[in-house]
């Protein structure tokens, strides 16, 4: 039986001295692979290239971003991510660990995660930042390629400003999940749900209102410099309309 793939990606963000952002570790093993893109003024940009497939079943990824002051890092990703049943009964998990810095920013805006039939993932995101610290958080994920039903797919994400969280939530789809995950409470029967999470010291004073954008999306304050945006639509595209009318409307 093929082993599974434990691996790690690393991505360290400082000021170059220039006025730009210089990248000191970018590092990654398996199917991480980050590659230096070309970026903004001040800003660098990072692609997550998935090096082979995954995750399978019993697969640990791990992805560890660092931004430090002054620093500014964009990461994305070439292309969806999508979990697959393997060889191993266990459920793959694939950790997210984002720090920043006072004074740095960090937008992380992945492609979906796409949850194939028969697979098992857990997802954890977890995002700690000091108190003036600027975050764009993007998570997606469609349950099922078109016309399959959807994996098991548990999504945790955590946010915590100055040691102070403000943000713990967890979803769990698909078969084996607790019951109601479908229904009028959660899903209604959509296979797409995402969220995007700004943290901005300006809303300290002056938090955005709560609101239902015509798209669909709602954006919630919550409890510190920080909004989620959340949605659920038939399929990935309308969600990252949803999702990204929400995001413009803040400006």
């Amino acid at each position: 039986m093929t082993a599974a793939v434990t691996a790690t990606a690393r991505i360290h963000a400082r000021p170059d001295g220039r006025g730009g952002t210089a990248l000191p570790v970018l590092a990654g093993e398996g199917p991480l692979a980050p590659r230096r893109t070309r970026g903004t003024a001040g800003e660098a940009s990072v692609v997550l290239v998935g090096a082979m497939s995954g995750p399978l079943g019993g697969d640990r990824l791990r992805v560890e971003t660092e931004v430090a002051e002054g620093a500014r890092l964009r990461v994305g990703s070439a292309a969806a991510t999508l979990a697959l049943p393997g060889r191993h009964q266990d459920e793959a998990r694939y950790d997210v660990r984002l720090t920043v810095a006072d004074g740095g920013e960090l937008r992380w805006l992945p492609e979906q995660l796409i949850s194939a039939g028969g697979s098992d993932l857990y997802v954890t995101t977890r995002a700690d930042l000091a108190a003036r610290a600027r975050l764009v958080l993007r998570e997606e994920q469609v349950l099922g390629r078109t016309g399959e039903e959807p994996g098991r797919l548990t999504s945790r994400l955590t946010v915590r400003i100055a040691g102070r969280c403000v943000l713990d939530q967890e979803l769990s789809c698909g078969p084996g999940a607790p019951g109601g995950w479908d229904g009028p409470a959660v899903l209604a029967g959509h296979r797409a749900v995402g969220q995007i999470v700004v943290v901005r010291p300006e809303f300290a004073p002056h938090p955005p209102a709560a609101r239902v954008c015509p798209a669909g999306a709602a954006v919630l304050p919550l409890a510190g410099p920080a909004v989620l945006l959340t949605a659920v639509a038939p399929d990935a595209l309308q969600l990252r309309r949803a999702l990204d009318e929400a995001l413009a409307a803040l400006g």
